[in-house]
């Protein structure tokens, strides 16, 4: 039995955590910076309770909402001169999972003036980046618990990630009430993305016992809550919406200690080129990676069903419903030029019985190079 496990976050949940835990800002500093997109902070009511705590205790803040989706690493470095400028203490994330990636790396940068943007990726910096609090308003990348941040390349468009320790948040306030504003679309592909870090994680060759619970206990929440939205085109109520966002705070911690599989780095791409939300770009490729993990994890793949209580028809038929890239369409050289992004992937290699690069375009072949498109 495997029972490593370490997440050193400080998770605050339930309706007002903010109000109710105001006191542990002030033992970060005295001025910070919010880093936020462009309107859930607002519309969420996040922004409001977390300055109206910051000026309880009298923490000068400052906000840079510069931040849009798939962040750009440019963004970040934006945001940290500007938090040096404000002399910011710490940084404070609201949002989705792109501002709350984009605190990650802006408080890096924050506290290493002489980190060019692209320098990010080699993690190599002399101070250690400022304490971060992170509150999310949407129930999908499980930020606020994980040590990873995606980020997208200016120059190519593409996505890479940064992990490690020093991602980690300080502080992750969890209030589900936050994720109430959230359209039903924005909804639909934040839950599958989460439905997605539980299931990529529970194949992981390293899945220890304690993570597993986590699993265990997440992914019937994201599961039964995929099965209403699939029957379902308004918006859920509160209860299924407290289901969902902490069944993402499970699959967050799942991804925090197995990292993903090959659903990500290929549903990457989708996002990339065509324009499709991150959860569903995952989720394109779900159906695939369990018919794997049938194959290579049996006993695996069989008490995952058990613990979801379905079987693979059923769960197939409500991921391609819900994820529907029907209309995406490529061409023999795209696909050669994405699996030469592809050697020696960490993401493949604790996918079921491996994978390559040759079958990821196998597989990207088989489901979109395709004479026709209908619509």
């Amino acid at each position: 039995m495997n029972f490593n496990f370490h997440m050193p976050v400080h998770v605050v949940s339930g309706e007002g955590a903010v109000a109710r835990n105001s006191t542990l800002l002030r033992t970060l500093g005295k001025r910070c910076l919010i880093v936020t997109g462009g309107s859930s902070a607002k519309l969420s009511g996040a922004l409001a309770d977390v300055t109206a705590a910051l000026d309880l205790w009298e923490i000068g803040w400052s906000v840079y909402d510069g931040i849009g989706p798939n962040p750009l690493v440019s963004a970040c470095h934006e945001a940290g001169i500007v938090a040096r400028s404000v002399r910011a203490e710490f940084i404070v994330g609201i949002g989705g999972g792109s501002p709350l990636d984009a605190a990650k790396a802006t408080a890096i940068f924050a506290a290493n003036e002489s980190l060019a943007p692209m320098d990010i990726f080699q993690r190599e910096y002399q101070n250690p980046p400022l304490p971060l609090v992170l509150i999310g308003t949407t129930a999908g990348t499980g930020s606020e618990v994980s040590p990873v941040s995606v980020l997208t390349m200016d120059e190519s468009g593409r996505k890479k990630s940064i992990s490690g320790a020093d991602c980690y948040a300080r502080i992750a306030f969890a209030d589900p009430v936050y994720t109430h504003s959230a359209p039903f679309g924005v909804t639909v592909s934040t839950a599958l993305d989460a439905f997605a870090h539980a299931t990529e994680g529970w194949f992981n060759p390293h899945l220890s016992d304690p993570v597993k619970l986590f699993a265990v206990k997440g992914l019937p929440l994201l599961w039964s809550s995929l099965v209403w939205l699939d029957k379902n085109t308004h918006l859920p109520d509160p209860k299924m919406r407290e289901r969902l966002y902490y069944g993402s705070l499970y699959a967050g911690i799942v991804l925090s200690a197995c990292g993903t599989a090959f659903p990500h780095p290929l549903g990457y791409v989708l996002t990339e080129d065509f324009g499709i939300p991150h959860g569903r770009a995952c989720t394109a490729f779900l159906p695939a990676f369990l018919a794997r993990g049938e194959q290579f994890e049996p006993a695996r793949a069989q008490e995952y069903y058990q613990v979801l209580g379905t079987d693979r028809e059923m769960l197939v038929g409500v991921i391609e419903r819900l994820t529907d890239v029907s209309c995406v369409r490529m061409t023999p050289g795209q696909v050669d030029r994405y699996c030469a992004r592809w050697e020696d992937v960490k993401n493949f290699r604790v996918s079921p019985g491996g994978f390559t690069a040759a079958e990821a375009g196998k597989l990207l072949t088989e489901l979109f190079v395709r004479e026709t498109l209908i619509c």
